[in-house]
């Protein structure tokens, strides 16, 4: 008997060590708002993989939550969602923690899934563009997700980092899966800024040549003058401390999936996703995913010096940003993170 005791201790603390997480559940704490709406702009984006990993793994269930995921045009609407009260909390990116402090409108990004943005910027073959620096993109009508979107602040950073106003192109809604496709091929936009597997599939069918990569470090760096944060969860300061529980809940089931993603081959990953993800083209979409991989962290951590990159670009074309004093430690919290013993020492 204590040989059999002793085995399943020691299958019980493999497991753990293989999920690395806890869901809210197995710590004995039920969630205040089980049934959660959350707001994510573009789901089938490989941006948001994680959150597909996630629901689609079950960890969300797992952790005591029914969670409607609200499917939105881009990560502007959901951040709009959140603030309006039609979602409770949403994936997006970092930039939004530190705009809507500036506007008096704090959100607060309680997990890092995206160790960069994963943003390219290409130009519409077809247009034939000389492009050698982003002084180019003057005059150029560029699609992006939507205005006000991390798409957007890419491409308008590149431009007043050269020179350039932000204003100096024009920025056209283009949203985040077929339509942005779409737009492409109709040449309607001379260029894009988007984010795979919509980028992929217009690089292999020849539509956009690229000129900036974001899918790297190297790339970001050189986008970017330093690491830029990338997805993120978040939620308003009042539904956090109104919900401690809740967001536990998801910050455990996203992290849980983060491991299960760190230790998966991307053949694995487009085995687990939905059919409709791959566009049709299955050996595209997981190339898509190799290519992209990378960019998710394995803990949720906040990548070191992220925040202070995202700040200083935002300041550069927001005057919001740039007249108001931000607190970026107010911007993020590893409570949660800590509370689920997320952190590998």
């Amino acid at each position: 008997m204590k040989i059999l005791a002793a085995l399943a201790g020691l299958a019980v603390a493999v497991a753990s060590s293989v999920v690395g997480y806890e869901s809210a559940s197995a710590q004995g704490e039920k969630p205040e708002m089980p049934k959660l709406r959350f707001a994510v702009g573009g789901k089938a984006g490989i941006f948001y993989l994680p959150l597909t990993v996630t629901e689609r793994l079950g960890y969300f269930k797992d952790a005591g939550l029914d969670m409607e995921i609200i499917d939105l045009a881009s990560g502007a609407r959901a951040l709009q969602a959140v603030v309006g009260g039609s979602a409770e909390m949403a994936t997006g990116t970092f930039d939004h923690t530190v705009q809507m402090q500036a506007k008096g409108q704090p959100v607060i990004a309680v997990l890092q899934y995206g160790r960069f943005a994963g943003l390219v910027l290409g130009t519409i073959a077809s247009k034939n563009i000389n492009y050698s620096s982003p002084k180019d993109l003057k005059g150029l009508r560029i699609g992006v997700t939507s205005p006000g979107s991390a798409t957007h602040f890419m491409a308008a950073y590149m431009m007043v980092r050269s020179g350039l106003a932000a204003t100096d192109a024009s920025f056209i809604g283009t949203g985040t899966t077929s339509t942005a496709v779409a737009g492409a091929r109709r040449g309607e936009i001379d260029a894009i800024v988007s984010s795979d597997p919509m980028l992929s599939l217009m690089q292999a069918e020849g539509l956009v040549k690229i000129v900036a990569d974001g899918r790297t470090a190297e790339g970001t760096q050189a986008i970017y003058g330093g690491p830029y944060p990338g997805g993120i969860v978040y939620a308003s300061p009042v539904f956090i401390d109104k919900n401690p529980r809740t967001v536990q809940a998801v910050v455990s089931a996203f992290a849980r999936a983060l491991v299960w993603l760190d230790k998966s081959s991307p053949d694995e990953i487009v085995k687990l996703m939905p059919p409709d993800y791959s566009m049709g083209n299955p050996a595209l979409y997981t190339a898509a995913i190799a290519a992209s991989k990378a960019m998710f962290t394995s803990d949720g951590r906040f990548v070191p010096g992220g925040a202070e990159t995202a700040s200083r670009v935002l300041q550069v074309f927001d005057p919001s940003v740039a007249s108001a004093k931000i607190d970026l430690a107010a911007t993020m919290t590893n409570r949660f993170l800590d509370a689920a013993g997320a952190a590998k020492k």
